[in-house]
């Protein structure tokens, strides 16, 4: 009598959908957006980029669930336009991964502003909405 009940019970949890815990970005604007992440890993500070992501395309910056609280992403997109903030990271204008967000400029980097993304305390995964900046008299 027990073993329909595990049978039943472990095709249940085979056939059950996959739930995704990840750090993803979607440009939901006209054009082509550069992004780059900064996060703590609890020990030190790393900042990562560049995804260059297509108009009203997604991707996964961060594969699994989130280790922290608060992450920090800068975007451009082709004509100059920016997504930033006043967290200060260090980056550069090819691929990079850096440690530590201390000392950019003396250490051959450049320092850019990120915002600041608050998952809230319990979040397993996260998706920012990157959108046009309201332009004015759109009523946007």
């Amino acid at each position: 009598m027990l073993r329909p009940i595990l049978v039943a019970l472990a095709t249940s949890l085979v056939l059950a959908p996959q739930v995704r815990a990840d750090f993803r970005i979607c440009n939901n604007t006209a054009s082509r957006v550069s992004i780059s992440l900064a996060y703590t890993d609890g020990q030190a500070w790393v900042s990562e980029g560049w995804w260059n992501l297509k108009s009203t395309n997604c991707e996964t910056l961060l594969r699994g669930p989130l280790a922290a609280q608060f992450y920090y992403v800068y975007g451009m997109d082709e004509s100059g336009g920016e997504w930033k903030g006043k967290a200060f990271m260090c980056t550069r204008d090819r691929e990079f991964r850096i440690e530590g967000r201390q000392d950019c400029y003396v250490r051959g980097f450049d320092r850019t502003g990120f915002f600041e993304v608050d998952t809230g305390r319990d979040a397993k995964n996260w998706t920012v909405q990157l959108t046009d900046p309201a332009k004015p008299g759109t009523g946007r």
